[in-house]
């Protein structure tokens, strides 16, 4: 059964203007996601983190919070499995909400285009 849904799009020209785009990645992404920050080229940093940041976002949404604790940047986390698929991963004490809340299984989808980064997300009980 469906817990909750939630959706975002990103304006990419909103990161471009960023005085300190690492500072902002700093802010929003897990250690891991930063790693795969770090080692990514120039352009595809502003896509990577906005993709990241829509998806947190929806997340949020999806637990019908919006950002307020435990549902915070820094306790959502998404990967990648082996063929790009996004994973959400609660960190911290998300993921003990997200069990209180008896939430086993999650979708994201993230997308990107010239302009715009978008993400969906879905979580289930």
């Amino acid at each position: 059964m469906i817990f909750g849904v939630g959706t975002d799009i990103v304006s990419l020209s909103r990161l471009e203007k960023m005085d300190n785009l690492e500072k902002f990645a700093m802010k929003v992404l897990s250690e891991k996601e930063l790693a795969i920050f770090t080692n990514l080229v120039e352009p595809k940093k502003i896509t990577y983190l906005a993709k990241q940041f829509a998806g947190k976002e929806a997340i949020s949404k999806a637990f019908g919070t919006g950002m307020s604790l435990p549902v915070m940047f820094e306790n959502i986390e998404i990967l990648r499995d082996d063929h790009g698929k996004p994973i959400f991963n609660a960190l911290n004490d998300l993921k003990i909400l997200q069990v209180d809340l008896g939430i086993v299984k999650s979708h994201v989808s993230l997308a990107d285009e010239k302009n715009y980064a978008i993400a969906f997300a879905i979580l289930e009980i």
